[in-house]
């Protein structure tokens, strides 16, 4: 029982993840089109994409870490998972800027 409390705790979202996420997407899609506008390499927005959209970066993980403490993770754990999730929407956005750039088309507002 006690387990299914927990899993189902850890499923539900928080306002506060919610919220900096979709500002964390925003930025880098904002990011992303004007990048493709200016016909940026692929090689340089890579480098750059992890140095862009830092405060919206930063909250999003601070809001992921409190999600993950409150559902019990340790601060290693909880951090871990943050910085895992980060780092997949870096390689998302990664592969949709390939895929923009390869067809010469820009994202939809």
């Amino acid at each position: 029982m006690l387990i299914t409390t927990l899993v189902f705790a850890a499923m539900i979202q928080s306002p506060a993840v919610d919220t900096t996420r979709a500002a964390f997407t925003k930025c880098l899609r904002d990011d992303m089109k004007k990048a493709l506008e200016a016909k940026v390499e692929e090689v340089e927005y890579e480098m750059a994409l992890k140095a862009n959209c830092g405060a919206e970066r930063d909250a999003f993980r601070k809001a992921l870490i409190a999600l993950g403490r409150s559902g019990g993770d340790s601060e290693k754990v909880a951090t871990e998972d943050a910085n895992m999730q980060i780092d997949d929407y870096h390689a998302s956005f990664t592969d949709k800027f390939m895929d923009y750039k390869s067809n010469n088309t820009l994202p939809g507002d």
